[in-house]
């Protein structure tokens, strides 16, 4: 092991694990915390849905991306700080960031295997971004050099201290998955600078974009240092001075302008606010201040009552990337950034360790199996910006893409796919939690004692899922998630039926556990029809189909010639027919269900007619749909997720 520096070794009772035996989200010795993750580490995903998401992840994205980044000057950009590079500074002022994201991905990776070719290149990039730090610990390729006249007078759009939020969390995700502080250190030396420079008795600061706060309680979780803490909770209780030099609409739309518990409802950027959220229920976590958890249960409500899309996306609105009002939730316009669906995630992910309550993993996994997953190219080297739920089959409509400017999604998304492992369980005083199902194998320990579950299943496509106990045992309680998508499922104990009871949305048995005990969950896996709230007047008269936790959608590529996709109306007096297809888009389960469409194309007939004229007679057909995070990987088509309904 790596020995790193003083303040990772210190001898706090938080540091009796080692370093690779850390989760995602150490809340190990958090007051408030009523669940502990398990380390990445700690579960071997197997084949199954997600192990090929995974594999295309380690052996396409993350290669080709790291190419792209050389490519558009991205690295060269700490090289010509440092001098290694007489070059000009390319892409957006926030570009540091996503290289910081990236080698967080990679840090997860090395958590779950060894990728030696992949540790060597992200140890080179290390090396080129430390170079880079001034004497000072400030790091930031845009404000460095002819830059640096302009540090800190641009916080509402500058991204500094976003930058240094994933400079950090890239530093921790590395130690945790090598053992080797170097990054992490770097990354502290400017945390300190922040702290010495910052806060009350000296300069007013905030963060236009929130992501610091979060990674700010990460480190003092990680090095016990309060300091750490301390300067989140300034950041997100907002500085006076700040107040007077904001405009009234950076007030409202800045979530670290005015006091977090000010707000009363989710608005602007929906990436800002989910980071925002997260920080706070991070803080909620390490003090148990009730006002942040008052309000953070009133943002949640008005996120999941009014503004969420049915794939778990939020952000309707292109302009600013912002929440709409309650119900605006247009389709076609849907902005739905990937990394606003990954941070309500993040979000749900720390209110789940907080309450134990399955309706924050229930929206975890909407998001992940919809509206983060789409994000991703099944051959990996594709990325979805935004994720609409319908589109018109415009060529010009490119809606995946090797590289964007704004890099911000690609890495975000691969450090998803790389920490996958570490939210599939939790520990608690009395038990194991079991919060998402797929073919994985678990060696951890439960109540200090070890355990090894073995999980097989072939969810999402089938709902049957058993965990065995390879080794080890105990009295303790097996908590498993009954998804709110299943109204029932069945439950056996080594064959034996029982009914567990269920709490806040997991169901809960108690016994004493050996080696050999095996548990069979099964939940309907049948098709359902989804209606939106009447307030969502796009979606009046239309349906969305869902199965298990799979959105679908129709793609004009496997419908019948002839018509129109958006002509096709589903015929509710029918069934829906599923059809295991091995080897269509990475293996699906595809939906067929009788419909009709006028005999005459919509687009042929007036744009307005009397209602009370003849309507064209339908023409009967079977339409076919697709899980929708596969959409457009085959070609530019019309695309759509709510269908009428006849």
């Amino acid at each position: 092991m790596k020995l790193a520096l003083s303040f990772v070794l210190c001898s706090c009772a938080v540091f009796a694990q080692p370093w690779k035996d850390r989760p995602v989200l150490d809340t190990a010795a958090s007051p408030k915390a009523v669940l502990q993750g398990v380390p990445v580490s700690a579960v071997r995903v197997e084949d199954g849905f997600w192990s090929p998401r995974r594999k295309v992840n380690v052996e396409v994205s993350l290669p080709t991306l790291l190419l792209l980044f050389e490519e558009k000057g991205i690295l060269d950009n700490f090289r010509r700080i440092s001098g290694r590079k007489q070059v000009s500074r390319r892409g957006p002022l926030f570009t540091d960031s996503d290289v910081y994201k990236w080698l967080e991905a990679v840090g997860f990776v090395l958590q779950s295997e060894k990728a030696p070719e992949l540790r060597a290149k992200a140890e080179a990039v290390i090396d080129e971004i430390v170079a880079a730090q001034e004497e000072s610990g400030y790091l930031n390729t845009f404000y460095s050099a002819e830059g640096s006249k302009q540090r800190h007078t641009n916080m509402r759009g500058g991204h500094e201290l976003y930058c240094l939020g994933h400079m950090v969390q890239a530093g921790i995700a590395w130690y945790r998955g090598t053992g080797d502080a170097k990054l992490l250190d770097s990354s502290r030396k400017m945390v300190e600078y922040l702290i010495r420079e910052f806060g009350p008795g000296r300069k007013a600061i905030y963060e236009g974009h929130p992501e610091i706060e979060l990674a700010l309680i990460e480190l003092y979780r990680l090095s016990g240092d309060k300091r750490y803490l301390e300067f989140a909770q300034y950041l997100l209780n907002g500085d006076p001075r700040n107040m007077a030099a904001t405009s009234p609409r950076d007030r409202v739309y800045l979530f670290t302008v005015r006091p977090f518990t000010e707000r009363t409802k989710l608005e602007g950027h929906a990436v800002r606010a989910m980071y925002a959220c997260s920080g706070a229920t991070d803080y909620y976590l390490e003090t148990g201040d009730t006002a942040y958890w008052k309000t953070l249960a009133t943002l949640w409500d008005d996120m999941a009552q009014r503004k969420i899309y049915l794939t778990g996306g939020v952000g309707s609105r292109a302009s600013g990337e912002a929440f709409g009002e309650p119900y605006e939730l247009p389709n076609q316009q849907a902005y739905t950034e990937s990394c606003a669906a990954i941070g309500t995630m993040f979000w749900n992910w720390r209110m789940l360790q907080a309450t134990g309550d399955a309706k924050y993993m229930d929206l975890f996994e909407r998001a992940l199996y919809n509206g983060a997953n789409s994000g991703l190219s099944l051959a990996g080297n594709l990325y979805c910006y935004r994720n609409p739920l319908e589109l018109t089959g415009n060529p010009e409509d490119r809606i995946r893409n090797p590289w964007y400017d704004t890099t911000c999604c690609p890495p975000n998304l691969q450090r998803v796919m790389a920490s996958l492992p570490g939210y599939f369980y939790s520990t608690s005083k009395d038990g194991l939690w079991v919060h998402l199902y797929d073919n994985n194998t678990l060696t951890w320990k439960v109540n200090d004692k070890p355990v090894v579950w073995k999980q097989t299943t072939r969810y999402p496509w089938e709902g049957k899922v058993e965990l065995s106990l390879q080794s080890g045992g105990g009295d303790f309680t097996l908590y498993l998630r009954r998804p709110a998508w299943a109204e029932t499922a069945s439950v056996r104990v080594d064959g034996k039926s029982i009914t567990p009871e269920l709490r806040n949305g997991y169901m809960t048995i108690r016994k004493s556990w050996k080696a050999g005990d095996r548990v069979t969950l099964d939940f309907p896996m049948r098709e359902r029809l989804t209606v939106a709230n009447t307030r969502v007047r796009e979606n009046l008269g239309k349906f969305a189909v869902e199965r298990g936790p799979l959105v679908y959608c129709m793609e004009g590529l496997d419908q019948p010639s002839g018509a129109s996709l958006f002509d096709w109306e589903l015929d509710s007096r029918a069934k829906f027919t599923s059809e295991w297809k091995p080897e269509m888009l990475g293996g699906v389960t595809i939906l067929k269900h009788a419909a009709t469409r006028p005999s005459k194309a919509s687009g042929d007939l007036p744009l307005y007619r009397d209602l009370s004229a003849a309507p064209a007679k339908p023409v009967p057909g079977t339409v076919t749909l697709i899980p929708y995070y596969t959409f457009h990987n085959r070609d530019i088509t019309p695309m759509q997720v709510w269908i009428p309904l006849k």
